[in-house]
């Protein structure tokens, strides 16, 4: 059963996060019983009376179907955390959206993708580093994420563009309140060659406290988050701070030490982010440096039972030839045919002579049940 509407249903209610519908989940069941849920299970699992009243309210009220409708009719994709098109890397962060807002088109090959944010101020010197580096990134088929905002977010998404690559923009409103107004045009070429993504409901306004909400998702769609300029106090140090609590890898943009936008980023190499000169300093430190021959892989030569039975057993911990074909049991001259067409996808690599160990995670392992 399709349970994308019971999932709006709970985005539409103010003060229900994934924590709290999980919890709900747990107790009912299922999301259609969590949605028809009554008063002595909400209160069970600690909804204060207010967010009791929202929901029930909800439940009387809103026709789920119409609303569904309504985003069909905009355009607007929606993807819960048990869609298979549900981005891998964003089911993977502690309590992700469990619905997210599309326009445009989500592919696979967005599992490469670097965060690229920083003030919505910047120097001439701010502009051309992020220019060239969002533009390299993406020439190398790395998807550059950031968030529409003036200055470096807008910069970014536009170099990602002119290059020919994709970009992901994430906003902090309904996904149909694009901000700020003067990259409404930028948003459609970012719908054309990528996508818009919110997790806030249609319609919803910008407001500053949305603003930090929204950061998680930026980091959380990304392998790494680089910083270009921006103040110790900034939002794009917010991001950091939700990187780092992802696991994800942190860069930053070396400036000259008597610029307050150089603060943040100098401040972040003396902490231990990887300073950035070039992109392909990002490329390297997160194994992407074959990211756009990968893709082209990809796509030309689909997984055949042999790869997939082979994938399987090669795990995090390094292991040798030898013995991924005692277990797979197949002939030495195939395991190893095998081994190098999966390390060419990307999806395995050699942690030293003859031992391999995976890439990176998989789709079906961020999968949320």
């Amino acid at each position: 059963m399709n349970n994308t509407r019971y999932y709006l249903g709970f985005n539409m209610v103010y003060g229900i996060g994934p924590a709290r519908l999980d919890r709900l989940i747990e107790r009912c069941g299922s999301i259609e019983a969590a949605w028809r849920a009554g008063l002595p299970d909400m209160i069970a699992v600690g909804l204060d009376a207010k967010i009791c009243a929202a929901l029930l309210q909800a439940q009387r009220t809103l026709d789920l179907d119409a609303e569904l409708a309504r985003a069909a009719h905009a355009g607007i994709q929606l993807l819960t955390r048990d869609d298979d098109g549900y981005p891998a890397a964003l089911a993977q962060i502690p309590a992700p959206p469990p619905l997210i807002y599309v326009r445009g088109q989500l592919e696979e090959v967005d599992h490469w993708s670097v965060a690229v944010v920083g003030t919505r101020a910047p120097s001439t010197y701010g502009r051309d580093a992020a220019h060239r580096i969002a533009g390299d990134l993406a020439s190398a088929g790395v998807t550059v994420v950031s968030g529409l905002a003036l200055g470096i977010d807008t910069i970014a998404h536009a170099a990602a563009l002119e290059a020919g690559g994709r970009t992901l923009a994430v906003l902090a409103s309904g996904i149909d309140q694009v901000y700020p107004e003067r990259n409404r045009g930028l948003a459609n070429e970012i719908m054309a060659r990528g996508a818009l993504i919110s997790e806030f409901p249609i319609g919803t306004r910008p407001i500053p406290q949305l603003f930090p909400v929204r950061n998680r998702i930026i980091s959380g769609l990304s392998l790494g988050t680089l910083v270009v300029e921006a103040g110790v106090k900034s939002g794009a140090l917010i991001t950091v701070r939700y990187a780092l609590e992802q696991g994800r890898d942190v860069f930053a943009i070396p400036g000259p030490i008597f610029s307050p936008l150089s603060a943040g980023p100098n401040q972040l190499i003396r902490d231990g982010a990887g300073l950035v000169t070039q992109a392909q300093d990002i490329l390297e430190a997160l194994n992407l440096s074959t990211a756009a021959i990968q893709q082209e892989v990809q796509a030309t030569f689909p997984d055949d039972p042999t790869e997939a039975a082979l994938f399987e057993l090669v795990g995090y911990t390094p292991q040798h030839i030898d013995e991924l074909r005692r277990q797979s049991d197949l002939p030495i001259p195939l395991v190893s045919s095998t081994l190098a067409m999966l390390e060419l996808k990307g999806l395995i690599r050699q942690s030293g002579a003859m031992q391999y160990v995976r890439a990176r995670e998989t789709r079906a392992e961020y999968r949320v049940e």
